[in-house]
């Protein structure tokens, strides 16, 4: 069983990353979280100009740090970053949906909802880590958890193309729930500080229990895209690397992309496309392995499918993106 688990990571690229690499990327995302706060200290209701901006700017940077794992360590490794930031970018999309149902079911105002999702990522890169540390650990040690996984994604997949209305505010109950247990609630906003005082003792403030609820979700949606990358890539550093600049970009494609939702009517049958696709190559993984190069560029053309006959739907519909950006802008 070892011996399985070594062939099926002799597949993918083996690079040698010192401790000093991995400084400066957490150093390269403090910087940018830093910049990012900063850009956003006055709690200003977001364009979708600014929006799309910011989108452009983080996609930017994710790809400059791949063209810096191509220049360091050669093209495959750069083949098994992008694969796995387009995954986890894709994914995501899913994720900035519920994050609107979020927000609007617990009417969080939009000019607290960057703060609530700047931590709420910060969150999600720590949490990410431990997946990604635990998932890289369980697959070098056992082979049987890559078709673990790869069944897994299958069974995903096919319940997200089934039916994708069922991954919405279900976390918020027992999040909510939860809180309550451990500590008061407010009703009443405080600023933008997540706590307050509640007849003299300290409570939270509607945008922690937001936050709690978006941690909530991430978690389940980390369920699924960790071992999705996972499956084109067995180096952690690689793995945490293209997961972390997609995550980053998320609160900007989240002001971009919320009022999107009925645009994009097949994007949820290629995401669940994706993780089919993903599971089958884990599942096979130890008898045969598909290339890096096929492998992204498969994802690439569901992408682009879904997308293309998404926009055949909208125009349908009669829903144009200038009337999906006039109703953001107006929120």
């Amino acid at each position: 069983m070892l011996l399985g688990a070594s062939n099926s990571r002799e597949n993918f690229v083996d690079i040698d990353v010192s401790i000093w690499a991995w400084v400066i990327l957490a150093a390269i995302i403090v910087v940018l979280l830093a910049v990012d706060l900063y850009r956003h200290r006055g709690d200003k209701e977001p364009t979708a100009r600014l929006a799309l901006l910011e989108s452009a700017g983080w996609i930017a940077c994710g790809l400059a740090f791949g063209g810096a794992v191509a220049i360091v360590w050669g093209g495959e490794a750069f083949g098994e970053y992008i694969s796995g930031y387009l995954i986890e970018k894709s994914l995501s999309i899913d994720n900035v949906f519920v994050w609107s149902l979020v927000f609007t079911t617990m009417a969080i105002p939009l000019r607290y909802q960057h703060r609530v999702l700047f931590w709420g990522v910060f969150g999600a890169l720590v949490l990410r880590a431990g997946f990604i540390a635990i998932g890289s650990a369980l697959i070098t040690r056992f082979a049987w958890v890559l078709i673990f996984f790869g069944v897994f994604l299958i069974y995903t997949g096919l319940k997200i193309i089934r039916h994708r209305d069922d991954e919405s505010t279900d976390a918020a109950t027992p999040g909510l729930g939860l809180l309550s247990r451990i500590m008061p609630v407010s009703q009443e906003y405080d600023g933008h500080n997540f706590f307050t005082r509640l007849d003299g003792v300290r409570a939270a403030t509607p945008l922690f229990a937001a936050l709690v609820v978006i941690e909530l979700t991430d978690v389940i949606f980390a369920v699924d895209s960790v071992p999705a990358i996972l499956a084109v890539s067995n180096e952690p550093f690689l793995v945490f690397a293209s997961n972390a600049f997609a995550i980053l970009g998320l609160r900007a494609l989240y002001f971009l992309l919320a009022d999107a939702r009925e645009r994009f009517h097949y994007l949820s049958h290629g995401l669940g496309a994706i993780l089919i696709f993903v599971g089958i190559k884990m599942v096979i993984a130890r008898w045969y392995h598909v290339d890096t190069f096929v492998s992204l560029a498969v994802i690439l053309a569901i992408l682009v499918i879904a997308i293309v006959f998404s926009e055949r739907k909208a125009r349908q519909l009669g829903i144009s993106g200038r009337q999906l950006s006039q109703s953001h802008d107006h929120d």
